[in-house]
């Protein structure tokens, strides 16, 4: 009895020595060579992404239609951190109430700037703002704002327009320029629409059939005479000679 449970065991160990020594060798031979750069490269999407990026306007443009109303609903993201309360208290980042026009990184109840957005300088202007909301540590590279910007530029004109509005001296907004304004001149060398009576002598010049020698021929004698009459051959000419 002990011979054949010996017999087993040594069979089950010799199994599982081959079942092993089987797992390392295939994985060796067919071992992947970890890539150098990770996960899986999708081709076609930054082509497709470049084609359909649309140039942005200069900034004056969004700015001249920022619509406040809008804007209130874009700065709840900013919530969690600001309001824009007369008299409110800072929370993780300064009250915005009067921010507009502002000193850059300058008062606000003695919140505690970074020394990046201190070297700023400056006032808060529209054009200043929309660069901060664009990308603020890329506008001020060490700032304590986290919040990584809006990507749209009427998002950013309606937010600011807002913040324009919670202050006892809001910024008048950009005019928009007027629709046809710039329009094109007209083409050099062409030639200018008559006027006047140049126009009524060009009427009555295109009116006037023009006289030629075969019709000439056919109107009787002395109906065509003077010196602008066309000359006609044969003895027709000659009388007129």
């Amino acid at each position: 009895m002990n011979d054949r449970s010996n017999t087993i065991a040594g069979w089950v160990l010799a199994g599982g020595i081959v079942a092993l020594a089987t797992t390392i060798i295939t994985g060796e031979y067919f071992k992947a060579e970890r890539p150098e750069k990770m996960g899986y490269e999708v081709t076609g999407v930054e082509a497709e992404a470049g084609a359909t990026a649309v140039a942005e306007k200069p900034f004056a443009f969004y700015m001249a239609s920022g619509d406040a109303q809008k804007g209130a609903d874009v700065f709840k993201k900013c919530t969690a951190c600001h309001n824009a309360d007369k008299g409110g208290a800072n929370a993780l980042g300064p009250n915005l109430y009067g921010v507009v026009g502002d000193e850059v990184a300058a008062g606000r109840g003695g919140f505690a700037f970074s020394d990046a957005l201190k070297s700023k300088g400056g006032k808060w202007d529209f054009d200043k703002l929309n660069e901060w909301l664009t990308n603020p540590k890329g506008y001020a590279p060490g700032t304590k704002m986290t919040f990584a910007g809006l990507s749209k530029p009427e998002d950013r004109a309606n937010v600011i327009a807002y913040l324009n509005t919670q202050g006892d001296h809001p910024l008048p907004l950009p005019t928009k320029p007027a629709e046809g304004a710039g329009a094109a001149a007209p083409t050099s060398g062409a030639e200018p629409a008559p006027t006047g009576a140049n126009q009524e002598g060009a009427v009555k010049a295109g009116n006037v059939p023009v006289q030629t020698e075969a019709n000439a021929k056919k109107q009787p004698e002395g109906n065509i005479a003077g010196d602008a009459a066309p000359a006609t051959s044969g003895s027709a000419a000659a009388k007129k000679d």
